[in-house]
Formats: structure tokens, C-alpha cells, sequence
């Protein structure tokens, strides 16, 4: 063959290779990949959590991702590299992997938002009182941005160690056009380490337990409430089809192990966590994001961390874990969720401790500090309104707060320490009877 001839036919070789490298691209460009933000992104969980996304499993297999990676400057080079190894994986469905540094461009055009920002793993931040006004700083530059560059159907996930409950209605409070819907709280994490617990004891599969639930603060004061938990496909003497289960209760013969060494672990998970590789908390984020798309299984109970509309007379207008199921691309608080008497009053317990440690925050975030007869206020809210308004009262209580420090000078304040978990979930059943009384007896509105 003449040389000339072959120099023909490679020029029509690479004509026509460009030519169809120009049509696979004008049909990329008509399918719009979904947006997916990851901040703080140079956390273990967001290595972990890549592969989980684009592997077609969350969003589904006909579904092209485009992952943007979002941490500080000083993070540039695990991003890069970060980047270069989620590009390696070569997945058909990841369309694009980018690491952006600067928040002039954050969340642009996201259809879902990651928030893994963690105040206390940051700095080394030791006052209660810095670290509400750090996660205020960081909510009121993430909720203009969130509104300014993503798409008004966003659905943001809270995730992280520290204040998920707080982070999660302060992007609601710096974002209002955003449906508070579409955003919610990681309460999964606990509600795995749970079943985990539970399953080595039973020496069976944590996938075989379902149902338990997280109530309230899911980083602060929460109850871990197995009154509902199933287990399914246990080896025993008892054998059933796979629809089959058991209350969980019923088989856990050990009562002292569940009120003192399964508290005791599932409280200190805070600590454990600085110690964590990111698998479980990648894990379980994928989770909730394939149940948000492609839908929780029927008859399956998931917590997560909601806006309250007064479900549960839990009061409106806050953040709590609570039961939901997921369907048809939105979530729904299963409010026929069987709650006896003694959860009830825990639950009530939790909402006031919630109420307590938002509020101090959101007073000195906004307005500096609070002033010295707020104390006194609430006491007269709760006073005058009977039990049974609870929600009304501490709404009310709210609003006659906000209002005199909008209009009085502030004065200096300190906080308390946050509640830790479970506090609640005590030892015995006697103790926590008597936990209970003595909480009754400590807050007047709930006598």
C-alpha cells in the first residue's frame, strides 16, 4: 500500500473518531447529570462515600453523577488526590469528579447537598459557647450560598458528629426559600451502632433487626427506643418465612446488659468516632439517599432528624429524630408509631432539653447574649399553660424571647455543657422511673 494512500485513510480515521467523539458529547450534554456536593471533603467519610454514589446503587442505574468536592484551601492536595483516584474508578455513571476551594462557587446548580462540616473536629475548640457561634458562621455563609447557587429543589443531608439537630434547622433559618422538607438530620449512624450492638449479642446479622428508634437530639440528649424492634431470620428453635419476626425485646434475656454495658457503648460513640475510618457514616448516608430516590423498604421504620409539625405533641418548629419512611421521593413521619406511656414522657423530656439547648444558641448567635430575666420568663410561659400545650408554650416562649433581646441590651453569658447521649436511657428500669420523676419535678410544665 502507498504511503500516501495510508495517510488517507488515517486522516479519514481521524475525522470520522472526531466526528463521533462530537456526537457522544452533544449526548452527554442532553442528559444533565445530577449535581452532588460534598462539603468538607477532605473527611475520611467523603473517600468512603464516592465509590458508594457512582456506583448507580443510590440514585439508580440510568442516573450520570457529577461530584463536586468542596473543603479550605489547605486541603487542595487531598482533594487532588482524591479526585484522581475517583477518576481511576472509571465509572460509566460518574460523568465528572471537581474540587473547588473557593465558596463563591459552592453548591452551584447542587441537587444534592452533604454537609460533613464538624466544628469540634476542626479546631480545637474547648468553650460550648464558640462552638454555637462557629456553626452559626458556618450556617449563615452555607445558607445564602445554598439559595444563591443551587437549584430550588435541593435535598441537603446533615451528617457529621457535633450539632447535626442545630446545623440542620440554622441552613433552614439562612435558607428560607429551601423546602424544609428537603432537609434532614443523620440519625443513622446511632440507629446502626445500635443494631450492631444488639445483633452481636443475639450472634446473628444486624441486617435482621429493624424497627429501632432514635428519639431527639441525635449528638445530644437522645433515647434509643427499642419497644418497636423486630428481628427477623433469627436461628432458633422457632423458624418462619422471611416475613416472619419476633419483638426484639422478647428475646434479649439479659435486662441488665441493655440498661447498663449497651448504653454505655452506644453513649461513648462520640469518642470512638475520632477513631473511625469513615465506612459507617459513608455507609449509611448512601442509605438514606437511596431511600430518598428510589424509596425506604414498605413497612420499614428509618429515623431521621425532621422539622417538628407537632407530631408526637413534640412542639413545632424544631429539629428532632423522630420515625419516618421514605416514598415517592419525600419522606413521611409515621405518626402511627405505637409510643407508650413512659416513652411518651421521655419524649417530652428530650423536647424540653432540646428547646433549652436551641434557644440559649440562637440567642447569643443572633443577638449576642441573653438577657438575665429570660430564665424567669420561661418559667411563667411554662407556668401558665397546662400540660398538654406544651408546644404552644415553649413556640410562645420563643417568640416573648427573641423579641426582648431584640429590644433590650445584651449582657454577658456562659453556657453549659451539652447533654450527652442517652441520658435518659439509665441503668435500670427503677432508675429510670426515677429519672423521669426527677425531671418532672425540675421543669413545672411537665407535672
Amino acid at each position: 500500500m502507498l504511503s500516501e494512500e495510508m495517510l488517507q485513510i488515517g486522516e479519514e480515521n481521524l475525522q470520522t473518531h472526531i466526528q463521533m467523539e462530537k456526537e457522544e458529547e452533544e449526548r452527554k450534554s442532553l442528559i444533565n447529570p445530577l449535581q452532588v456536593w460534598i462539603s468538607s471533603a477532605s473527611a475520611p467519610a467523603c473517600y468512603h462515600l464516592i465509590p458508594l454514589l457512582a456506583n448507580g446503587e443510590v440514585f439508580g442505574i440510568t442516573t450520570e453523577i457529577s461530584i463536586h468536592l468542596l473543603d479550605r484551601y489547605n486541603c487542595k492536595e487531598v482533594l487532588c488526590g482524591t479526585v484522581m483516584e475517583a477518576q481511576d474508578l472509571a465509572y460509566p455513571l460518574l460523568r465528572s469528579v471537581s474540587m473547588h476551594v473557593e465558596l463563591d462557587e459552592a453548591f452551584l446548580q447542587a441537587d444534592v447537598i452533604i454537609l460533613l462540616d464538624d466544628i469540634l473536629l476542626e479546631r480545637d475548640t474547648t468553650s460550648f459557647e464558640n462552638c454555637i457561634r462557629q456553626v452559626n458562621e458556618l450556617c449563615k455563609v452555607y445558607g445564602p450560598l445554598i439559595e444563591k447557587n443551587a437549584k430550588s429543589g435541593v435535598r441537603i443531608v446533615v451528617a457529621g458528629k457535633t450539632f447535626v439537630n442545630l446545623k440542620a434547622l440554622m441552613i433552614m433559618t439562612h435558607a428560607p426559600s429551601i423546602n424544609p422538607g428537603n432537609i434532614i438530620a443523620l440519625a443513622m449512624l446511632l440507629e446502626s451502632a445500635a443494631k450492631a450492638m444488639l445483633a452481636r449479642k443475639l450472634n446473628m446479622n444486624s441486617a435482621g433487626i429493624k424497627d429501632v428508634i432514635v428519639w431527639g437530639n441525635i449528638t445530644g440528649s437522645s433515647y434509643i427506643d427499642l419497644s418497636n424492634a423486630k428481628v427477623y431470620r433469627y436461628d432458633s428453635a422457632i423458624w418462619g418465612p422471611p416475613s416472619f419476626s419476633r419483638p426484639l425485646l422478647d428475646m434479649i434475656y439479659d435486662s441488665k446488659w441493655l440498661h447498663s454495658e449497651f448504653v454505655t457503648a452506644l453513649s461513648s460513640l462520640n469518642s470512638r468516632e475520632y477513631h473511625c475510618v469513615g465506612m459507617s457514616p459513608a455507609h449509611v448516608i448512601a442509605t438514606i439517599l437511596r431511600y430518598w430516590y428510589q424509596d425506604s423498604p414498605p413497612r420499614e421504620i428509618v429515623s431521621v432528624g425532621v422539622l417538628s409539625e407537632g407530631q408526637f405533641c413534640i412542639p413545632e418548629g424544631i429539629v428532632f429524630s423522630m420515625p419516618v419512611s421514605f416514598q415517592n421521593g419525600t419522606w413521611e413521619v409515621i405518626t402511627e408509631t405505637e409510643i407508650n406511656e413512659k416513652t411518651q414522657e421521655i419524649m417530652d423530656c428530650l423536647a424540653y432539653d432540646l428547646i433549652q439547648f436551641l434557644i440559649s444558641p440562637f440567642s447569643v448567635v443572633l443577638y449576642a447574649s441573653p438577657i438575665p430575666f429570660l430564665p424567669f420568663l420561661q418559667s411563667l410561659c411554662f407556668s401558665f399553660f397546662p400540660p398538654k400545650l406544651l408546644p404552644f408554650s415553649s413556640s410562645f416562649f420563643g417568640f416573648l424571647s427573641f423579641l426582648i433581646i431584640y429590644i433590650f441590651p445584651p449582657v454577658n453569658f456562659s453556657f453549659p455543657r451539652p447533654p450527652s447521649h442517652l441520658d435518659f436511657y439509665t441503668q435500670t428500669q427503677e432508675e429510670e422511673v426515677e429519672s423521669i420523676s426527677r425531671l418532672r419535678s425540675a421543669v413545672p410544665h411537665l407535672q
